[in-house]
């Protein structure tokens, strides 16, 4: 094959990309990097002035791209998004379910104390932002892609919930909640041209674990429980989500694909 061909295949320009929780880290980067393969890119943050931010980097590379702000755990606030992107342009052919932790974390620290100290009111936002998002986000949009008879979901969990971590028990219960729910929905939707897959992260560079990796102490102790001794950048996720949600992989579905350094190895 050709590398002409080959960006064919990659090529989304007449795709319209939902990406959740863009403001930064991963979000952005996928954001930037479907931009730059065509697509025409919805940026959904929490914070307005985050996704402002990041189409404001797209444009300025020539892309294409809007902001929307919207809380995920908010059914009805992301129906109003999705209402507003028909509107805006043409509905929503690629989501990218990337919101997550405990939704917006004002001091930049992911807490999380023994699961036996904890109770109902703190798991909430776990469950909320990365089970609960995902399902109200991916209802809103899915009938779109159902009446064009082609679509794109790709959610982004995390190796806690393949594998398990100390002290993230929800947070991990919540990301194996979302790749459960992913391969029943690839399974209903497949007959629609519509894909449904998960990306596991490992351990990635972004401002929510800043703090963690400003140790030199703590980041070499997690090392260690990576093949590749590094920690993950944002980019790393963003091209195989691109190659995802690509006619390049249309005939893949209902699967999780780890990028995690060799942190853990999937069959």
């Amino acid at each position: 094959m050709t590398a002409s061909a080959t960006a064919d295949l990659l090529d989304l320009t007449s795709r319209t990309v939902l990406v959740t929780g863009a403001g930064q880290g991963v979000g952005r980067e996928i954001a930037r990097r479907c931009a730059e393969f065509g697509a025409t890119v919805v940026v959904n943050d929490f914070h307005l002035d985050r996704a402002e931010s990041v189409v404001g980097e797209i444009k300025a590379d020539g892309g294409r791209a809007v902001a929307e702000r919207c809380d995920v755990t908010e059914f009805d606030d992301v129906l109003a998004m999705i209402d507003r992107i028909d509107s805006a342009v043409g509905g929503v052919d690629i989501l990218v379910n990337n919101a997550g932790n405990a939704g917006p974390v004002v001091d930049g620290t992911v807490p999380a104390p023994p699961f036996w100290e904890t109770g109902p009111k703190e798991w909430e936002p776990w469950l909320g932002t990365n089970f609960f998002g995902v399902l109200n986000v991916t209802r809103a949009a899915l009938p779109g892609m159902v009446s064009r008879g082609w679509g794109r979901v790709v959610t982004t969990i995390s190796d806690a919930g393949r594998v398990g971590e100390p002290n993230l028990a929800v947070y991990g219960g919540a990301k194996a909640g979302a790749a459960g729910f992913s391969r029943g929905l690839a399974k209903a939707v497949g007959r629609h041209g519509i894909t449904v897959n998960c990306v596991s992260l490992g351990s990635i560079d972004t401002p929510g674990v800043a703090p963690l990796n400003a140790d030199p102490a703590q980041v070499e102790k997690s090392l260690r429980r990576y093949v590749i001794r590094r920690i993950g950048q944002p980019q790393d996720v963003a091209g195989l989500v691109l190659f995802l949600v690509s006619d390049a992989a249309s005939w893949i579905t209902g699967q999780t694909y780890p990028v995690n350094g060799g942190y853990s190895f999937a069959v």
